[in-house]
């Protein structure tokens, strides 16, 4: 029986009913990574026989009939910035080579008391900085559509992964539309929780007041499946919120009879690829239909937030890596003569062209003279943009917007050009400024034939509301099922 091209939520009732087991799934998606991923390079690092022996633990819970949820027995595959006990972690970066951590992530350990077998992990931009998956040391990922296009980024692993069906689920990061974005270009859902929800210990910092964990999935309810496992309070991290999770699942149904739906203006003006804008409009037509209100709001702020960002991520950026020094793990240049010679060359040789660029940005916003003119201001931005959500959520429910100004790019079109590489984000960085939830699920295809994604955001914790709101379009919309390209072996 073919697996791999099965939803969480299929595989968990099979699971369930006994007609498969865990350790025939995990082989099935293993032969589909063997057979695939030479043509789209999702995966960094593969753990076979480790994952082999947690479904056969999972298939004895399972037979056992205790201590079985969810996810018991359904692999899921983790992007490279996420820590597992004694198994490569390089964040894409040539400065982590044989970096192999002596703990695991929260969320890893999360998955593994849950029962779900770890494939391996998933390529990504170097330390999250990109939306192309260009620039990892371990070469680009495909984007399973039209494998001359990127698949986003910085999670462009993890969503080429599942839209590859390479991956049943996948965790990715979210530091300004990590998930989201790559999620909408390779036509998959991909959901970034409200800031704290998910334990953030053992991910490898990039912003640390912007970083999120979340799931991507072939469908609405298999992400909330993977969000009940991996959200909830934890005292390695102390940004993390307590008794603030919910059963998403059960929260799926109710319709969206009697929300209100706001449209910001701002996010479907100039630099919106038409195609996109008419598609994320006639699917909010169709959660009207179901019995929502929609209106037209303006978030006047929105027009600053790309700038505020890219000055606030590098300058955290800066702070965090300052800790790959060629000293305590990783990458050193062994040939040098001095600690000063050392710590250079290392981090010269170890971090790649978009990696240093943010570092310099950012120790250049925060040195003496600059941090009132480019920092402290950058941060008063911020408050307006939370501002602006509050006043938002004050009148409507959900927003909803496009996920992305265009489509997947061509591999190589933006990767000279950082300031139009970084447009690709305008329209998701506000939901990591603000901390507020967000998600992206496909909405149809453009006339090229590649996935549109439509972008919810919801309010802070709001995520069942935001999940139902999806599940409905999920539901009501024409689409015959999860999107899935037409991909051959290669």
């Amino acid at each position: 029986m073919q697996l791999y091209d099965k939803t969480a939520g299929e595989l968990r009732r099979l699971l369930d009913e006994r007609e498969i087991s865990s350790v025939e799934l995990v082989r099935n998606v293993f032969d589909r990574i063997e057979s695939l991923d030479r043509s789209i390079n999702a995966y960094v690092h593969v753990r076979k026989e480790e994952a082999l022996a947690e479904a056969e633990e999972a298939d004895r819970r399972i037979a056992g009939g205790t201590n079985v949820g969810p996810l018991t027995g359904i692999p899921v595959s983790l992007k490279d910035n996420m820590c597992i006990n004694d198994a490569p972690t390089t964040c894409g970066s040539k400065i982590l080579e044989g970096f192999r951590p002596p703990y695991d992530a929260t969320v890893t350990a999360a998955l593994k008391a849950a029962g779900a077998p770890i494939l391996g992990s998933l390529n990504m931009d170097e330390f999250a900085m990109g939306s192309s998956t260009e620039s990892s040391v371990y070469g680009v990922t495909r984007n399973p559509w039209d494998l001359d296009r990127v698949p986003g980024g910085s999670s462009g692993g993890s969503a080429a992964a599942v839209a590859a069906d390479t991956a049943v689920l996948a965790l990715g990061s979210d530091t300004g539309g990590s998930i989201r974005q790559p999620a909408a270009f390779c036509g998959v859902v991909g959901v970034k929780p409200t800031y704290g929800l998910v334990s953030r210990f053992g991910l490898i910092a990039f912003a640390s007041s912007l970083d999120q964990i979340g799931p991507i999935a072939k469908t609405v309810e298999d992400s909330a499946m993977l969000l009940e496992v991996i959200a909830g309070g934890d005292r390695c991290d102390s940004t993390s919120i307590h008794d603030a999770t919910t059963s998403y699942t059960k929260a799926l149904q109710g319709g969206v009879k009697g929300l209100v739906i706001g449209l910001p203006q701002e996010y479907f003006g100039e630099g919106i690829a038409p195609e996109v804008a008419e598609a994320v409009r006639k699917a909010v037509r169709v959660l009207e239909a179901e019995g929502a209100q929609v209106k037209e709001i303006s978030m006047p702020h929105t027009r600053h937030a790309l700038a505020a960002y890219y000055m606030i991520a590098p300058a955290e950026a800066s702070s965090n890596l300052a800790r790959y020094d060629g000293v305590r793990y990783g990458l050193r240049d062994r040939e040098a003569g001095d600690v000063t010679t050392m710590f250079r060359s290392t981090r010269r040789e170890g971090f790649g062209s978009e990696v240093k660029r943010r570092i310099m940005l950012g120790t250049y916003a925060l040195s003496a003279g600059y941090y009132d003119a480019y920092y402290l201001k950058a941060l008063k931005v911020r408050t307006l943009i939370r501002q602006d959500f509050d006043a938002a959520f004050a009148e409507c429910d959900i927003l909803a917007a496009p996920t992305t100004p265009t489509t997947a790019f061509r591999i190589g079109e933006k990767a000279q050009d950082p300031l139009e590489m970084y447009q690709s984000d305008i329209c998701t960085v506000t939901a990591n400024l603000a901390g507020v939830p967000a998600l992206s699920l496909p909405c149809g295809l453009d006339s090229q034939g590649l996935p549109i994604g439509l972008q919810l955001f919801g309010r802070a914790l709001g995520e069942a509301q935001l999940l139902r709101t999806a599940y409905t379009y999920e539901q009501a919309a024409e689409l015959g099922g999860p999107l899935k390209p037409r991909l051959e072996v290669v």
